[in-house]
């Protein structure tokens, strides 16, 4: 019993941040996808209390994907992960500290994960290879390319010198956009990292201008904080704003609806001890998170009202809940979906009715959503929880 005890113990002195309360910390909401690209500084900065710090930090954040940069620690990493009880998590590898992703799995389907330009020809271009993480979000396909750019320069673009930070900055950019443009030109798509460069250079030295140049397709996301006060920056030591968040267009809808934002998150302020414990203890950059709104478009132009009510009380249920909608007319149907995108009900809806009460049955715990279709057009869509 002794020997239990003292390992719960070291258990909870391992997990545990000192004196640290991120009770007033948030940032996702069950109604947006949120992604948050993180440098954690050779990840465990200063060991078992990093590992705390940034277990807690998570937590309290509630973001559905973080994209990490700088894992040099892949045990630790692992620990801290398998003690997040919403969250996976993975990891290619610790070369030239690793890149990696945690995620929530009850809420992203995730179709693959892999690395790009991971030959020798690319690594002066990419001393981490780009880490791919195609997923579902709800019935939305998005693409997130995790990156931690060559960091350093004097600040000088020189194309004549392949050697250059900014050179291999901007080869980066170029070949990223190449990616895109060439695999996923319809999709959903998100480059996200340490980028390692300022967006507000001047148009002779900004390593990312073709990117910025081509605002049919493009946009970062973050450029309003980068144009902004400093105070706001990911990177306060400098101070810069190296950390970034570009959409393609397939998003910018998404990003304009107004419960749609991007932020940094300056963790720092929620820390005893401000910057410097954050410092010293966490990271030298901030986190920089995105929330994307997404609303089920609108149908046939006859459908008698734009956009139908649709709700369901209880959320989260146990046993069974009430989902309910404005009368939709002819050729309706309920579908519920699981995390994996298996139908796992659908009832067709008579013209008077507004309201069914779903019962799941034996159907495991977890996420679900539930779509009102009208002449097999997707209207509206919503999360349900089961919870027993």
């Amino acid at each position: 019993m002794k020997q239990l005890l003292f390992l719960i113990f070291l258990l909870n002195a391992y997990f545990s941040s000192p004196g640290q309360n991120f009770g007033n910390l948030s940032f996702g909401t069950d109604s947006t996808f949120e992604v948050a690209t993180w440098n954690i500084e050779r990840f465990p900065k200063n060991g078992q209390t990093t590992v705390g710090y940034v277990k807690d930090i998570i937590e309290a954040l509630d973001i559905d994907l973080l994209a990490i940069q700088e894992v040099v620690d892949t045990i630790a990493f692992n620990t801290m992960v398998d003690s997040l009880a919403s969250y996976n998590g993975y990891l290619e590898s610790s070369w030239f500290a690793g890149l990696a992703y945690i995620y929530k799995p009850e809420i992203l389907q995730i179709n693959s994960i892999y690395e790009i330009y991971t030959t020798s020809q690319y690594w002066s271009t990419f001393p981490r290879s780009p880490m791919v993480m195609d997923l579902n979000y709800m019935d939305e396909r998005i693409i997130v390319i995790n990156n931690h750019f060559k960091c350093c320069g004097d600040g000088i673009f020189d194309k004549n010198n392949q050697t250059d930070e900014e050179t291999r900055r901007y080869n980066a950019t170029k070949l990223l956009k190449e990616y895109i443009d060439t695999n996923f030109p319809n999709e959903n798509a998100m480059v996200v990292g340490d980028l390692n460069d300022m967006l507000t250079d001047n148009t002779s030295n900004n390593v990312f201008q073709e990117l910025i140049d081509d605002s049919t397709n493009y946009l970062f996301a973050d450029t309003e904080i980068a144009k902004g006060t400093n105070t706001e920056w990911s990177f306060p030591t400098w101070p810069s704003h190296l950390d970034h968040i570009l959409i393609t267009n397939e998003l910018f809808d998404e990003f304009e609806d107004e419960n749609s934002s991007i932020s940094t998150i300056k963790i720092d302020e929620y820390v005893d001890g401000g910057w410097r414990e954050y410092d010293n203890n966490i990271s030298d950059h901030r986190p920089v998170a995105i929330k994307l709104h997404f609303r089920i478009h609108t149908g046939p132009a006859d459908f008698p009202i734009s956009k139908p009510l649709f709700s369901n009380y209880p959320n989260p249920f146990s046993s069974g809940t009430k989902l309910s909608f404005a009368a939709p007319g002819s050729n309706a149907r309920i579908e519920i979906f699981n995390i994996s995108g298996q139908c796992v009900f659908q009832q067709n809806i008579p013209g008077q009715e507004n309201s069914i009460i779903w019962h799941p049955g034996n159907l495991p715990n977890g996420v679900y959503f539930a779509r009102l279709a009208v002449n097999n057009k997707k209207r509206e869509a919503i999360k349900l929880i089961l919870k027993r």
